[in-house]
């Protein structure tokens, strides 16, 4: 099955545990054509991770549910409503939501959870740029150093 080339796909968190895949669209199906909605699971318990994604036939509606729907109450708690990040950055390896590096939070955009004032998330590196690590940065610890001979033995 080809997806489309654009996706109205609404984020939504805060989700109560109890909330399954159709009690999201029932909720959601108000703002109009649900073409998809998703809870999602820990692959460990089967258990809500307590956020999903809703997707729309069209632009409008999935405007209309985020105006709508942001901060309102499901199933016993105040949800989370925006508009979810393309899932198109290429390769594996990341979080949902992620802003380049994958992960919770890459590089510094993004990060899992509605969008922050701060541009974070939980992403802990500054803002951009590589992330502290091994390799790369500094010569502190210059490849090759120590023994004339290159061997780290005496």
């Amino acid at each position: 099955m080809a997806a489309p080339e654009v996706e109205y796909r609404c984020f939504v968190g805060g989700l109560a545990w109890a909330t399954d895949d159709r009690s999201l669209e029932r909720a959601f199906s108000q703002f109009g054509e649900v073409i998809e909605s998703k809870v999602i699971n820990d692959r460990e318990t089967g258990r809500s991770k307590g956020f999903g994604f809703v997707t729309f036939s069209s632009e409008q509606s999935m405007r209309d549910a985020i105006e709508g729907m942001n901060g309102q109450n499901l199933d016993g708690r105040s949800i989370t409503v925006n508009q979810a990040q393309s899932r198109g950055s290429g390769g594996g390896g990341g979080g949902f939501r992620n802003g380049g590096g994958g992960g919770y939070g890459g590089g510094g955009g993004g990060g899992y959870g509605g969008p922050r004032r701060d541009g974070g998330g939980y992403s802990r590196g500054a803002g951009g740029g590589r992330d502290r690590g091994y390799g790369g940065g500094s010569d502190r610890f210059p490849r090759g150093g120590g023994a004339s001979d290159g061997s780290w033995r005496s």
